[in-house]
Formats: structure tokens, C-alpha cells, sequence
């Protein structure tokens, strides 16, 4: 008897410890997971916990990594990082078409436990079920640049695209004072914001009834090289049969690539300079395509304050401020004559180095 209830004591201790060891182990786990607790259902009010900021990391995910546009982005991104004292992570797809590449590094992030995502998400569509589960997961998503087909995201940072798409289609109006023959270059299917542009483009042409648009169908593809080739396949039938030029007026391209990917075959061609060509986004060449006259004019977007307010708004979620549910980061037209006002060069010539080390 005396032996039972010895080893009924021994028992009964060990589970104390064991109880005690456990409360102990949940109550330093509660603090982790990079999230903080936060939901990230996309609505404008304040997150669950707010986090201070030495101990935020986010994950800041492009489309690519190769055009200037998103070196654009990623300085600002990390000047929002610097200003507030959290750390960005920046990693993305090489080029704009690796859905999977994209796919994978929510999903490695998610694994990871950062504690918010900012996303440009490269198909509207395939990019759904990785921010779904970033938010049943915890991790609040800021949308940056293109839109995605959810509501799973606390602020979408962006250009208006159709306005800006507009904004380009009422300057070749203008520029062919409303008659002639045109033809539209797309970027890709899936990415939504330049699908918005190609529709505002389209609907400020659609009124002017001197203006015949040739072709609107083709495709630039997500590189300099196969918006090149494409442009070229594009433009080909349109020669005029002495080789003198071609049978169009004007041309729109709706992002960087495709502009300057039309910019070459033109040039191939000998058309530089011939036809009305209106591009988006810029680069050093595209300026450079705008000071020599090849181009026309380009609407630009503000890259660096698109990547310095999407980390600005996790920043804001993840420590309870209120954030807004659409930012528009605005766009402008530039044409040779304004290029070097002081608020647009600003834009297209960003002191990048300064924010990154390259």
C-alpha cells in the first residue's frame, strides 16, 4: 500500500510539471508568427496587436526584377523600411511571366512567418489562392501596382490605370488631331493593370470617330526581346508596298517592355519618328526615345512612392493605424516639352542609389 501511494505522488508530480511546462511553452509562442495577430481581411480598420517596428519584417514581392521600374519600386520600399525601422525582404520572379516562381515565394514567405506581404501580383487570377492562404494564415497583403480578383487584402496601392489609360489615348487624339489609323500593342493576359490601361486607351480613342484602331489583339510578352519580336510581327503587314513607310499613324504601348520593344522594331524599320507613338512607364532609354523624338509622349506612374506607400500602409495596418482600402498613387503625361519640369524629372530620373546598394 505504502509503495502505491508513493508512486501515485511521483505520478502526480510528474503531470504538474508536465501542465506547468506547457502553459509556459503557449505563453512564449504567443508572441510569434511574425503577424502579430493580425487577420489581414483587407478591411481599413486597425489590426489586433500592434507590432513595434524593430520587430516587423515584410516581404516585398514584384512582378520581376530586371526593368527599372521595379528598381523604382524597391527603393521606395526601402526608404519606407529605413524611415520606420522595419526590415523589407524583396524578392521576386526574374521575369514577368514566371507565375510559379511568383506562386512559390508567397507561399515560402507564408511558411516563414513574416509578419505582412506587399504583392504586385503578376496574374489577377493565379494569385488568389496564395494570398487566401496568407490571410487563414495570419499575414496581412498589401496589393501594389495590379490588381487581384479577391478582396483578400488590406490596401490596394496603385496608378488609377484606365484614368491613366485614358490620359494616353486623349494625347493621340490630340497628336493626330482625331483622325487616323492606329494599333494597340497589349502587355499580357492576367495582368490587370495593364489591361485597365489598354481599356482606358481604347475608350478615349472609341470617341473620337475619325480614329480607326487597325489592330488591338497582339501581345508584347513580358520581355524587351519579345516585345521586339512581336512588335515586328505586328508591324510587318502594315508597310506600305514601296517600303517608305507604314500604313498607320499612331502606335500604344501600356508598359515599359512593350514600349521599348516597339521603340527598337521601329527603329529596325525605320519608322522611328515616322508614326505618332505613345508609351507607358519610363527608363533611361524611353527618355531618351522622348528627347530624340521617336517618341511622342509617355505616361508615367510614380513608382517609388507605389513601393514607399505599400510598406507604408503594412506598416500603418500591423500597428493599428487605420489604413485606406485603394491608394491612388497618380500617373502624369510627359511629352519633350515638359520633360524637364522639376516635378517630373523628378520622376523619371529617381535617385535610386540612394535607397539601394547596387
Amino acid at each position: 500500500m505504502a509503495r502505491f501511494v508513493r508512486n501515485l505522488g511521483w505520478v502526480t508530480a510528474c503531470l504538474l510539471v508536465s501542465l506547468l511546462s506547457g502553459a509556459c511553452d503557449s505563453k512564449s509562442n504567443s508572441g510569434t508568427g511574425g503577424s502579430g495577430g493580425t487577420s489581414g481581411t483587407g478591411s481599413t480598420g486597425s489590426s489586433a496587436t500592434s507590432q513595434p517596428s524593430g520587430s516587423i519584417t515584410i516581404a516585398v514581392i514584384p512582378k520581376g526584377t530586371t526593368h527599372e521600374f521595379w528598381k523604382s519600386i524597391h527603393a521606395g520600399a526601402e526608404q519606407a523600411a529605413q524611415e520606420t525601422g522595419v526590415q523589407v525582404i524583396w524578392k521576386g520572379p526574374l521575369k514577368e511571366d514566371d507565375r510559379d516562381s511568383q506562386i512559390s515565394t508567397v507561399e515560402n514567405f507564408v511558411t516563414r512567418g513574416v509578419s505582412g506581404i506587399v504583392l504586385a501580383p503578376l496574374d489577377d487570377t493565379a494569385l488568389r489562392a496564395p494570398v487566401a492562404s496568407a490571410k487563414q494564415s495570419g499575414i496581412p497583403v498589401v496589393i501594389i501596382d495590379s490588381g487581384l480578383k479577391s478582396d483578400d487584402y488590406v490596401s490596394f496601392v496603385a496608378t488609377n490605370n484606365f484614368h491613366a489609360g485614358e490620359m494616353a489615348g486623349e494625347q493621340m487624339v490630340k497628336l493626330l488631331n482625331g483622325k487616323g489609323r492606329i494599333v494597340v500593342l497589349r502587355y499580357a493576359e492576367g495582368s490587370a493593370s495593364t489591361t485597365e490601361r489598354e481599356k482606358g486607351f481604347l475608350a478615349a480613342v472609341g470617341k473620337a470617330s475619325g480614329i480607326t484602331v487597325v489592330s488591338d489583339k497582339q501581345y508584347a510578352g513580358a520581355t524587351t526581346e519579345s516585345a521586339m519580336a512581336n512588335s515586328e510581327n505586328l508591324l510587318n503587314p502594315l508597310r506600305k508596298p514601296d517600303g517608305s513607310g507604314l500604313t498607320i499613324d499612331g502606335v500604344f504601348c501600356p508598359n515599359e517592355s512593350s514600349t521599348f520593344g516597339m521603340l527598337l522594331a521601329l527603329k529596325n524599320m525605320g519608322a522611328a519618328g515616322k508614326v505618332k507613338f505613345v508609351g507607358f512607364d519610363s527608363s533611361e532609354k524611353l527618355v531618351a526615345g522622348l528627347n530624340d523624338g521617336h517618341i511622342d509622349a509617355l505616361v508615367i506612374q510614380n513608382p517609388m512612392k507605389m513601393g514607399y506607400l505599400g510598406v507604408k500602409a503594412m506598416v500603418d495596418h500591423l500597428q493599428g493605424r487605420k489604413v485606406e482600402k485603394q491608394v491612388d498613387t497618380g500617373a502624369q503625361l510627359v511629352t519633350k516639352e515638359n520633360m524637364n519640369q522639376p516635378d517630373v524629372a523628378a520622376v523619371l530620373h529617381p535617385d535610386l542609389k540612394k535607397w539601394l546598394k547596387e
